[in-house]
């Protein structure tokens, strides 16, 4: 039987633009007739496997994404006296291991020829083993062998990889899938997207000489919002990922969870300050089919009892499925309003 581990969060940010369209404004759907705020899975995963929260706890273990990992091994072979022709000739038969390699072209960077079409998400162990290459490489001034040139692996993986996954079309048998999805984090009740308009002031324009008005005038989209995020962990996969490695699994799921009670995706966060912990966290283990709580949401919740109101929804909805489906998950929680449980115990309660 799998164990599912499910994450159900309500956070809530005041004024705030935490993900943008391609208009800059904050992303939205439409969700029971109703406009709501939205924050992608795309722009969660990375504010959380990128904080420094996850780094310091799985430090070591943690992977990169990137398209130049050609261009890295490039510039080592490059500084180690290896001509630039020669090392990026070579780097592009290292970068071919891990995706396609862009066609070359004259360009006043050449180096942008040793970089791979797509991001490939690399772990420390495989990014070692093109440092050490490369390096061997310059010193011995030839290019690298077939043999040399396969660096992906399947051991010691790095957890993120684990968690989200990682797809080479070219190399499908280095595929790992995903032990974890995040659903779209979306507003409880109704938002309407506002405007900023801001300006600057010139600080050396003298407004007694000179023209007088801004130095600098401009709008920005914000909306405010009560998020219920959903995160789903197939803690069986995630382990099988790691190579077998409980506690490395316990350690991320940790990290992991932690992460996602406390950091916010970094847009905007100049402008707006919106950083927020979840107010509300329910965490549920047990092996039947996962199930998103979203419909507790499908009526806007609005009025001035929203955090109230959500947790009232959404824990209705939770004991009615439980009842109509017959299912007994063991969960942990915590209630930040009405001092109800607390994060170290829903911690120690996913790691038992």
């Amino acid at each position: 039987m799998t164990t599912f581990i499910q994450l159900h969060l309500l956070t809530a940010y005041p004024a705030a633009n935490l993900n943008r369209d391609d208009t800059g404004a904050p992303k939205t759907l439409v969700l029971g007739g109703a406009t709501r705020l939205r924050i992608s899975s795309q722009s969660l995963k990375r504010a959380w496997r990128t904080s420094e929260l996850f780094e310091s706890a799985l430090a070591g273990h943690i992977g990169t994404r990137s398209g130049r990992i050609g261009r890295e091994a490039a510039e080592m072979m490059i500084a180690s006296g290896v001509e630039e022709k020669k090392a990026i000739e070579w780097a592009r038969a290292i970068a071919a291991c891990f995706g396609k390699v862009k066609n070359e072209k004259k360009t006043d960077d050449p180096l942008v020829n040793t970089e791979t079409e797509q991001l490939v998400h690399i772990s420390p162990v495989e990014r070692n083993a093109v440092h050490a290459l490369a390096h061997k490489l310059a010193e011995e001034k030839r290019p690298p062998t077939d043999d040399e040139v396969s660096l992906l692996r399947h051991d010691r993986m790095a957890v993120d990889i684990a968690m989200f996954g990682r797809m080479l079309a070219d190399k499908p048998d280095f595929n790992v899938e995903a032990a974890c999805q995040v659903a779209h984090a979306f507003g409880v009740g109704e938002t309407i997207v506002e405007d900023d308009f801001f300006t600057a002031v010139d600080d050396l324009r003298n407004a007694a000489k000179d023209t007088a008005g801004a130095g600098h005038l401009g709008e920005t989209g914000f909306g405010s919002a009560l998020f219920y995020t959903y995160i789903c962990i197939d803690r069986d996969l995630l382990v099988k990922n790691l190579n077998g490695d409980e506690a490395l699994a316990n350690r991320t799921l940790r990290a992991f969870t932690e992460a996602t009670f406390k950091i916010s995706p970094t847009g905007k966060q100049n402008s707006f300050a919106s950083r927020a912990y979840a107010s509300w966290a329910l965490v549920e283990k047990g092996d039947d089919q996962p199930r998103s709580l979203a419909a507790a949401f499908y009526n806007p919740v609005n009025g001035t009892q929203q955090l109230e109101t959500a947790i009232r929804h959404i824990t209705q909805l939770r004991d009615n499925m439980n009842e109509v489906y017959s299912q007994k998950p063991t969960f942990a929680s915590f209630d930040v309003q009405r001092k109800e449980g607390n994060m170290a115990d829903v911690l120690d309660f996913i790691c038992a």
